[in-house]
């Protein structure tokens, strides 16, 4: 048995987010001030570069500790 919710309150709740994505849009067309394209391009070329950079570095990290960590194991094993 669940709680029931007037249709008028449901319809007010429809208008209200109808509404707010509507002046969402309209603030994104209005106030804001979009980048050129080539500036998109050459940031987004920045940031995949030290994505890769950041993951490269993560791997190389990473590999280090196992290497690491294999050594520690194959000491205390002798």
């Amino acid at each position: 048995m669940g709680v029931r919710i007037s249709p008028p309150v449901q319809k007010n709740n429809t208008m209200k987010v109808t509404n707010y994505i509507s002046e969402a849009f309209t603030e994104l067309k209005v106030n804001v001030t979009w980048p050129e394209w080539a500036e998109v391009q050459r940031l987004t070329v920045i940031v995949a570069i030290f994505s890769i950079l950041f993951a490269l570095l993560t791997f190389g990290i990473d590999r280090g500790f196992e290497v690491i960590v294999a050594e520690i194991y194959t000491y205390l094993n002798k």
